[in-house]
């Protein structure tokens, strides 16, 4: 049998605790979320916490999807792992997508994503200097369907938020009904 890796959950747990200060929550699409000092992310399938948090979103990190072969392999040969000790600025950016994506068929949301709007290759422009992985939630009942988790080198902030502005402004955006931006620094 073939050694595949099993899907992580991830949990991102604000409150006055965790590796991370929050510099900032803004509402880009809909509603935002409660302020907080702190985010913890947890990669574990328990989340334990002693205090009362102000809120908790979890995802699963698993295969990737919607790209083709050649895709997979240049993100396998460029990224660059999380938790790197130059990387002390981050952003979580979970978004919700309306129900007409949804009722899309799979190869129409591909055809969106990246033939219309190149989502996949504007996001290697970028790699190895800004690491990324997507957390899938839509099957776990979540707020928001997808949590996105940036970390970058404080000398990349400009380009993170070149990347950020390039995606917002493609026809894959027009199916987005909520998005908020947490701007993260570790200390």
């Amino acid at each position: 049998m073939e050694n595949q890796e099993k899907p992580l959950l991830v949990s991102f747990i604000a409150g006055t605790q965790g590796a991370w200060r929050i510099e900032s929550i803004d509402a880009v699409v809909g509603e935002s979320l409660p302020s907080a000092d702190r985010l913890e992310v947890v990669e574990s399938p328990s989340v334990s916490s002693s205090v009362h948090p102000a809120w908790v979103l979890s995802g699963v990190a698993s295969n990737v999807r919607y790209t083709n072969r050649a895709e997979v392999d240049v993100l396998n040969e460029k990224q660059q792992g999380l938790h790197r000790p130059q990387a002390t600025r981050a952003a979580l950016i979970p978004i919700r997508k309306n129900a007409a994506w949804w009722k899309l068929a799979q190869d129409e949301r591909r055809r969106i994503l990246e033939e219309d709007s190149h989502h996949i290759a504007v996001g290697l422009e970028y790699l190895p200097a800004i690491a990324r992985r997507l957390h899938h939630s839509r099957d776990l009942f979540e707020p928001f369907d997808f949590l996105t988790w940036f970390e970058y080198a404080p000398e990349q902030s400009a380009a993170f938020e070149e990347l950020v502005s390039r995606l917002r402004h493609t026809k894959e955006w027009d199916y987005v009904d909520r998005e908020v931006d947490i701007r993260l620094a570790r200390s």
